[in-house]
Order: structure tokens, then C-alpha cells, then sequence
């Protein structure tokens, strides 16, 4: 059988991206990139955050960390729309420094937002991602492959990500397609607040946000059976790995 151009080219052809996909920590950063990405592609973003995105994006004012308040917004997504063709869990916070000096609810606030905010979406919109035959890429970290001291609270919910994402993929396979995303440094205000020794120096060559967010539109936009697995996407200079 000969397998001419135009065919591979046709099977080759990435999907146009449609229906609702709910990001998390979306108001800026990664997240708000992710979202104006989908809308680009031609998907319908709905922000979930705590707080209000700039601009016109559809948005559902909620903290990840509540279980109980997510999948209430989950439902309102899936009424509104009709159902729900992906999720992308991109919130994340971190509290650095050294693990004796943090307190216990500062760290335990990062497990609770990064690790548990992630299964929190991924449990309330799943039923309706296995109708779709959806998608789910959630958002660890390079700190979630290798462990740095002052993270240790990043570095377990990251970690955690790792391990759950990969688990999913094995119970999902052939029913939802998931990714596991693993960004380096960005240019975003994921590093304000912080103490001048936690934040990247003056010079560091960093990734723009958007470059990211194009990566997760690939990903979410492969033809049926065909999955992106894990994406590690940093700057060619990045510190943190390997």
C-alpha cells in the first residue's frame, strides 16, 4: 500500500480546539497565557481563581483549595455550556524558606492548593471529560523532578503532581487524554513578594509565558489516540534543571 503526502499530511493535522476548557490560577501569569491561547485556538476558557482576569474571559471566582466550591463551579460550567472538553490545573502558590521556619498552615496551604486543588478539578469535571473523550494537563514543576533546599513545600506538592498525573494517565488511558506539563522558569508575578534571595537575579533569561502556553494548545489539540505524555519546557539557560 502506498501512503501518499497529502494523507500523512491529513493525519497529521492537529484539531481545532472547541467547546469549554476551565483553567486554574488563571487571573495572570501561565494561566491567563494558557487561556488566551485556547481562545486563540478557538476553545471557550473559563477561569477558575480566586481572582478576576483582565480582559473579557469568562470567569468563576473560586479558591482550588475548597473541594466543595469547585465542583459547585464545575457544575455551573458544564450547565452553561453543555459539557466540558478540557481542564488544565495551573494553580499554584509557594512558600519558601526553610522548613523549621515556615509556619504549618503556610505549608500546608501550598499542598493544598497545588496537590489537592489539582485533584479537586480533575475529580469534579472527570464524569463529563469521559463523555468528551476530553483532555487533562495539569502543571508540575522542574522542583517537582529534582529537590531544592528552602521548597520543601513546593517540592512535595510538585512531586505529588508528578506521581499523580503519571498514575492517570495509566487509569485513563483510551478514555480522557492527560499530560503532565513541567515548566521552568517564566516571567510572571509567581516571584513577587518573595525575599530577594528567592527570586531569579536581574539577568536570568527566563521563558515568556506565552511560548508555555503554546505548548499546552499542542497538547490539547493532538488528533483522537494520539497523547502527549509529559512536556518539560524551560529556557535553554534554565538553573533548575537538570
Amino acid at each position: 500500500m502506498t501512503v501518499t503526502t497529502g494523507q500523512i499530511e491529513a493525519h497529521a493535522t492537529l484539531r481545532t480546539l472547541q467547546g469549554a476548557f476551565i483553567v486554574t490560577g488563571a487571573a495572570s501569569g501561565l494561566g491567563l497565557a494558557i487561556a488566551k491561547a485556547i481562545a486563540q485556538a478557538g476553545g471557550s476558557p473559563i477561569v477558575f481563581d480566586i481572582h478576576r482576569p483582565s480582559g473579557d474571559l469568562e470567569h468563576e471566582q473560586v479558591d482550588v483549595a475548597d473541594t466543595r466550591a469547585v465542583e459547585e463551579k464545575v457544575r455551573a460550567v458544564v450547565e452553561r455550556h453543555g459539557g466540558l472538553t478540557g481542564v488544565v490545573a495551573n494553580a499554584g502558590i509557594d512558600a519558601c524558606g526553610r522548613f523549621e521556619n515556615i509556619s504549618a498552615e503556610a505549608w500546608e496551604r501550598v499542598i493544598r492548593v497545588n496537590l489537592m486543588g489539582t485533584a479537586a478539578i480533575v475529580r469534579a469535571a472527570l464524569p463529563n471529560l469521559i463523555k468528551s473523550h476530553g483532555r487533562i494537563v495539569t502543571v508540575a514543576s522542574t522542583l517537582g523532578l529534582r529537590a531544592l533546599s528552602d521548597a520543601t513545600a513546593y517540592c512535595a506538592s510538585k512531586f505529588g503532581v508528578v506521581g499523580f498525573t503519571r498514575a492517570l494517565s495509566v487509569e485513563l488511558a483510551g478514555q480522557v487524554g492527560v499530560t503532565l506539563l513541567i515548566p521552568g522558569g517564566m516571567h510572571t508575578h509567581f516571584f513577587d513578594g518573595r525575599d530577594e534571595k528567592y527570586k531569579p537575579a536581574p539577568d536570568a533569561k527566563l521563558n515568556r509565558p506565552e511560548h508555555v502556553a503554546q505548548a499546552v494548545v499542542f497538547a490539547l489539540s493532538q488528533p483522537e489516540g494520539c497523547e502527549v505524555r509529559e512536556l518539560l519546557i524551560a529556557p535553554s539557560t534554565e538553573t533548575s534543571w537538570p
